[in-house]
């Protein structure tokens, strides 16, 4: 059995940047993620005004309840979903000009329901470019509160950027949700607010969310779930077991859910309180699953999915298409490539079992697809990648890390 200590989360990471950044006080992030993600959200911060200090295992963030602590600034999100989204709602709650920019991969990416919710909110917000992306200038006075109607059915983190803005507000917001999509990263969100002091309540689509503001805490950040699900998929693909300390029956992160569906393919799965463990046992069965709710492990189980013995089919995660790239669109391009019979429709990918051929994965820029077909390779000795550094975003030491799992593992 490998004991496999993957890196901190980089959803926990980025919220509890933020609840740092807006608490009254001095909070401490124990084990934070360090990554090409995170790394652009702190930088943001600190060129927002806010004092951010980094050590090995801990950063320290002294808050600021009334916001930025300049009266301009031009923040760069790099390729970070999570601060092109939460950032500009933050400084929104403050006062000044700040213009929010991004790689040209984030700026294909949406950001117009959220900003149209700021707007409805008086938020003077103008998109320069493209309405409803990057590059956009907040020029912040505050915000009052009152309600407001958010579709979140492609991003939940269009949710959580005004739930995690709610307490900052002078009124607080009662936000009608019309859709959403990756539901558990809203609990994620909620379980966090509440640790840094504020409390939200649900009354059917609505949350509630008070003003108030947070207080600072010591916070520990638990194992990336979504990092995870790649060594989960290695164990079962290659019969070995693989124990990820950290994640237990208690861990927030939804996409832990991931091993339920490798416990229906046919793997051994085991949550104790305090780990999850999962063996291979030589087979992997085909399966039709609804991956709504955990569609960033849509690739890992896409990659593994010709292995198994009979047909999968995946579900209900047309939000993949608005990721880094189109997740969806680009797990059947590679695993064409690859010889393998695959189907697609509008929020959907069929894969037949088949046995992989090594080619050069087009990685599209995107960790996911990277780190996916990484896994799958151990069973596709010759596969190759034309942009491995991208798994920068969130694990920038994977390769050198999987390749000590493979070695440990004898495979």
């Amino acid at each position: 059995m490998s004991v496999v200590a993957v890196p901190g989360s980089k959803s926990v990471t980025a919220r509890a940047l933020f609840l740092a950044a807006a608490a009254d006080g001095v909070s401490t992030l124990r084990r934070p993620l360090l990554s090409d993600d995170t790394d652009g959200f702190a930088a943001g911060l600190t060129g927002l005004g806010y004092d951010v200090e980094r050590g090995a295992q801990a950063w320290r963030i002294t808050g600021r309840p009334a916001g930025p602590a300049v009266e301009r600034a031009d923040v760069y999100c790099r390729d970070a979903a999570t601060a092109a989204r939460f950032l500009p709602a933050l400084a929104a709650a403050g006062t000044g000009t700040f213009r929010f920019d991004a790689s040209a991969q984030m700026r294909r990416r949406p950001v117009a329901p959220l900003t149209e919710a700021l707007r409805s909110l008086g938020v003077d917000l103008t998109h320069e470019e493209a309405p409803g992306h990057l590059p956009l200038t907040v020029v912040a006075a505050g915000i009052k509160g009152g309600a407001v109607d958010l579709d979140a059915g492609l991003s939940s983190q269009f949710l959580t950027a005004l739930l995690l803005t709610g307490p900052l507000t002078a009124e607080g917001l009662r936000i009608r949700v019309t859709d959403i999509v990756s539901a558990p990263y809203v609990e994620i969100t909620l379980a966090m607010m509440r640790r840094f002091g504020a409390e939200v309540t649900r009354d059917g689509d609505t949350f509630v969310v008070p003003p108030g503001g947070y207080r600072a805490t010591d916070y520990p950040i638990e194992p990336d779930a979504s990092t995870a699900s790649y060594f989960f998929a290695a164990a079962a693909l290659a019969g070995r077991s693989a124990t990820v300390p950290g994640l237990g029956a208690d861990a927030l992160q939804g996409d832990l859910r991931f091993v339920d569906v490798l416990r229906r393919m046919g793997a051994e799965v085991e949550i104790g309180p305090d780990a999850t463990t999962v063996t291979g046992t030589g087979r992997l069965s085909g399966v039709t699953v609804n991956m709504r709710d955990i569609s960033d492990t849509m690739p890992t189980l896409a990659a593994i999915a010709p292995f198994a013995d009979g047909p999968v089919r995946i579900e209900d995660v047309y939000n993949t298409r608005v990721k880094e790239c189109d997740r969806l669109e680009a797990c059947a391009e590679n695993l064409r490539r690859q010889g393998i019979q695959v189907e697609t429709g509008r929020d959907w990918i069929e894969i037949r079992p088949g046995t992989p051929a090594p080619v050069e994965i087009a990685c599209h820029g995107d960790h996911r697809i990277a780190m996916s077909f990484a896994v799958a390779g151990l069973r596709t000795p010759g596969t190759r990648f034309d942009d491995p550094a991208c798994v920068k975003k969130t694990f920038p030491g994977f390769h050198a890390f999987f390749a000590d799992v493979r070695a440990e593992w004898g495979v």
